[in-house]
């Protein structure tokens, strides 16, 4: 069966053909690409520019005078080091923690058919439906005056941590992973004498390598982007992280110096990335399961 596609073979064996094709395809991998590194390299640029330069009208593509020093001012007067090292402690936290028992409960509700497990199931997934805005105030309180120990989360990574930990989409991605591992591979754990938790540790983790991948980069985004919620838990500036500090910090700052901060802070985010890419690329697939 011949598939079809929107120039057809007889035309690409053409020289005309093929280097009309080539042409317009170079051509649209060019400009996406440019609309996507352009912003890059303006806001990389940007922070190497004067104070007077950045803000003239037209603007300049390129600095007249390369500066580095709003890199440095920016590492300097804001107190980078810190405020990344706190969102590193957050992210790092949360991202286990949600992995541990966003996995454990979705591999029960999948492979261990608990009771009520579907309505269980809903009611989670009913949460999706509650907008953000609407927890932040319940959350607040809860965080503020923990239940039954009495004690206060602010100020303290696990305002941020436990929070976290109940998010229903990755759950629920996890989930309907789980439930495509074919139950012959369980089975024959079970034979060999592997109990539930060796089965999920040695056979079903092993399997789930691209959707715990892709569930991590939405864990470490999430928190690495949040503003309004860390902004609530962490009233001491020494400890907020980097997206709380820029807009807490930036009041009496020069624009170059801002733009360099906002340049460093992105860095983490475009080279967890860069690793992961090939992660995310197998996430898109992560239905399918070798047999």
């Amino acid at each position: 069966m011949s598939t079809r596609t929107l120039i057809s073979p007889l035309t690409l064996a053409r020289p005309r053909g093929r280097a009309l094709y080539w042409t317009v395809f170079s051509g649209v991998v060019l400009l996406f690409a440019l609309a996507f590194l352009f912003p890059v390299y303006w806001m990389v640029t940007g922070a190497m520019k004067s104070p007077d330069e950045v803000t003239r009208t037209p603007p300049t593509l390129v600095p007249e005078h390369w500066h580095l020093s709003g890199y440095t001012d920016a590492w300097d007067l804001m107190d980078l080091p810190t405020h990344l090292w706190n969102t590193v402690v957050q992210a790092t936290g949360a991202w286990l923690l949600q992995l541990v028992f966003c996995t454990a409960a979705a591999y029960a509700l999948s492979k261990l058919r608990p009771a009520f497990g579907k309505v269980i199931l809903g009611g989670i997934l009913a949460t999706l439906m509650v907008p953000a805005q609407a927890l932040v105030v319940p959350k607040y309180l809860t965080v503020a005056d923990l239940p039954v120990l009495h004690t206060s989360l602010l100020n303290s990574p696990l305002g941020i941590w436990l929070p976290a930990v109940a998010n229903a989409f990755n759950l629920y991605l996890l989930k309907r992973f789980f439930d495509q591992i074919p139950r012959d591979v369980l089975e024959a754990a079970e034979i060999d004498g592997a109990g539930k938790l060796r089965t999920l540790w040695s056979i079903v983790l092993p399997m789930s390598r691209p959707v715990l991948g892709v569930v991590s980069i939405f864990a470490l985004v999430a928190v690495w982007q949040d503003f309004l919620w860390p902004l609530m838990v962490f009233s001491d500036t020494d400890k907020q992280p980097i997206s709380v500090a820029l807009v807490q910090l930036s009041q009496n700052i020069q624009l170059t110096v801002l733009i360099a901060a906002m340049v460093i802070a992105s860095i983490p985010m475009v080279v967890m990335f860069l690793v992961f890419q090939r992660h995310i690329i197998a996430g898109i697939s992560a239905g399918s399961t070798k047999g």
